[in-house]
């Protein structure tokens, strides 16, 4: 088991610090790390870490911080041997007015940069389950081959989902050019931009934090965003001001939800393989 404090002691270049456990995480334990100069950084590490797991959430923070569009924490320190994550530190604060409306502009500007295609040009996989991120050319192939499809495979190795819905999800996997809409340029995503990753910070700021970085539709990180709710009206108004959907996109609500709801039945059971196909029924 990694020695968390010797080694960070050693990449922080402090002769003392206090680690305090935080609260929130899902897989990972994380810590606030405050040196003897009284600074404090944020830092995390994974006791069954898959191969390449902070390397690859540190190579989508920078992605997503040179679009120079949301606050991203910067990346002080990345190991995937030990597994150890450190980032600079974002002092907690309460929402304002505007800090709705400031963070639907700030995301349509993030979306805006793009990306050089949909998925990532290193390859690199997503999440605990290794969901593929190979480049694609159409968002169409990309949904299908590294979502919908291997999605549909771990469901039924893991015997999440009935047969007949998995069969469902692969028949949409065929559909997609139908589906999706009017064709779009792959917009730089977060990809799970659930409340949960959204911290507000002092003066009432949103940053994004646990990425799961690729180049996407930008109608999946707004539908994720409305699948858990946490984000107020002002913000989705604001977005569409700044960079408006395609018409149709609350049809393709459903569409979008389908990858994360797969993953929860997955992973949680309940009621995500209900919630799944109550998304598959509205698409039929």
């Amino acid at each position: 088991m990694i020695d968390l404090q010797a080694h960070l002691m050693g990449v922080l270049d402090t002769e003392s610090l206090t680690l305090t456990p935080l609260s929130g995480g899902d897989v990972a334990q994380a810590f606030a790390v405050r040196r003897t100069d009284g600074s404090v950084v944020f830092a995390k590490t994974h006791a069954t870490a898959p191969p390449g797991f902070f390397v690859t959430e540190a190579t989508g923070l920078a992605w997503l911080r040179d679009a120079d569009a949301v606050p991203i924490p910067e990346v002080v320190h990345v190991s995937d041997d030990p597994p150890v994550l450190v980032l600079e530190w974002i002092p907690p604060g309460n929402a304002h007015a505007d800090t709705e409306e400031e963070l639907g502009r700030a995301l349509a500007a993030l979306h805006a940069a793009g990306a050089p295609s949909f998925g990532r040009e290193d390859r690199r996989s997503t999440g605990s389950r290794g969901l593929p991120n190979e480049p694609c050319d159409t968002w169409a192939e990309f949904y299908a081959t590294n979502r919908l499809l291997p999605l549909a495979k771990l469901a039924t190795d893991g015997r999440a989902l009935a047969a007949s819905t998995v069969d469902e999800i692969e028949a949409v996997a065929g559909r997609l050019d139908d589906l999706g809409g009017p064709p779009e340029p792959p917009a730089r995503l977060h990809g799970d931009l659930w409340a949960g990753n959204r911290v507000i910070a002092e003066g009432g700021q949103s940053w994004l934090i646990d990425p799961a970085a690729h180049g996407g539709h930008r109608e999946f990180d707004l539908a994720m965003m409305r699948l858990f709710g946490g984000f107020g009206d002002a913000c989705f108004a604001a977005y569409a001001e700044v960079h408006p959907l395609a018409d149709g996109w609350e049809d393709r609500v459903p569409l979008h939800h389908l990858a994360p709801l797969i993953v929860h039945a997955i992973k949680f059971g309940g009621g995500y393989a209900a919630a799944t196909e109550r998304a598959l029924a509205a698409l039929r």
